[in-house]
């Protein structure tokens, strides 16, 4: 069963149905595909967080392994690069909600004891353990759809008889098995994680049809900021693909998107308060 477009609950905030979050990137990463290694000291990953969040972002998602092949990062190293950003950020700012962008438990488990109150899964469940984990400190969790990829593949002719249907089958899946691992399910979130296990045309088929996967009612979360999807169709490098992140952040928000994961906070507050003033 779905929630039937109930309030997403994170942190004591909640969001109704047809209201909007942000979701600002912060990544101590070398090697981030989008501003390649910026955050990755410490001191520059806070400062960061603290701009996103004066510019209006609710949630801070940290990032402590690149999403595309790359060297290896043992989970001691993701967990060096992410759990003490996680506990400064909480000292700082009781109110903003954490989040960390991990595929594995153990990271999921360290991240949790540091203050973080959502897992953004964004390889499918690859970690069957780290519902576990989010049930057992009262974290949300989001669910995303990764195809077949293994973490940190890259998409090889990926296919699909109905991607959208496919990819809303899986996260809904994975929504009711965190409800029954007991996450709670106001703080649950499906994503259809464009580019992970889908080419452009998935990707775009994705966004024309996001209202299906918002019919379900699970609070439904995008990450389409300066993706491979949006330069591909422009003919375009990631430094040059913000107008499109914002016209496809606009179409998502449309079609019943709530949680919006962006690097520009500024652009998408601007985009998203439009959306939000249409009668």
């Amino acid at each position: 069963m779905s929630p039937d477009g109930t309030a997403l609950r994170l942190r004591g905030q909640r969001w109704p149905p047809g209201s909007f979050a942000i979701m600002a990137v912060v990544n101590r990463t070398p090697d981030s595909f989008f501003d390649a290694g910026a955050t990755f000291g410490f001191d520059a990953a806070l400062a960061a967080a603290e701009r996103a969040r004066a510019a209006g972002a609710q949630i801070i998602d940290v990032g402590g392994v690149k999403a595309g092949p790359g060297p290896e990062v043992s989970p001691a190293e993701e967990i060096d690069r992410v759990a003490g950003l996680v506990a400064a950020l909480r000292a700082r700012d009781d109110e903003v909600v954490i989040s960390v962008d991990t595929w594995r438990a153990e990271v999921g488990e360290a991240v949790a004891r540091a203050g973080a109150d959502l897992i953004n899964d964004t390889w499918g469940g690859a970690d069957p353990g780290l519902a576990e984990v989010a049930a057992a400190h009262g974290l949300g969790l989001v669910c995303a759809h990764a195809g077949p990829m293994a973490p940190r593949t890259g998409p090889f002719r990926p296919a699909y008889q109905d991607v959208v249907r496919q990819a809303t089958e899986a996260v809904t899946g994975l929504a009711a098995r965190a409800v029954a691992a007991g996450v709670p399910r106001e703080s649950i979130l499906i994503d259809p994680a464009h580019d992970f296990g889908k080419t452009t045309w998935h990707s775009l088929e994705i966004t024309r049809r996001l209202g299906e996967m918002s019919a379900t009612g699970w609070p439904v979360l995008v990450a389409v900021s300066h993706k491979d999807f949006v330069g591909e169709t422009l003919g375009l490098p990631t430094s040059e693909r913000a107008e499109g992140t914002v016209a496809a952040l606009a179409i998502s928000a449309l079609l019943g998107a709530r949680v919006f994961r962006v690097h520009d906070v500024t652009a998408a507050r601007r985009a998203l308060e439009v959306v939000a003033s249409l009668p």
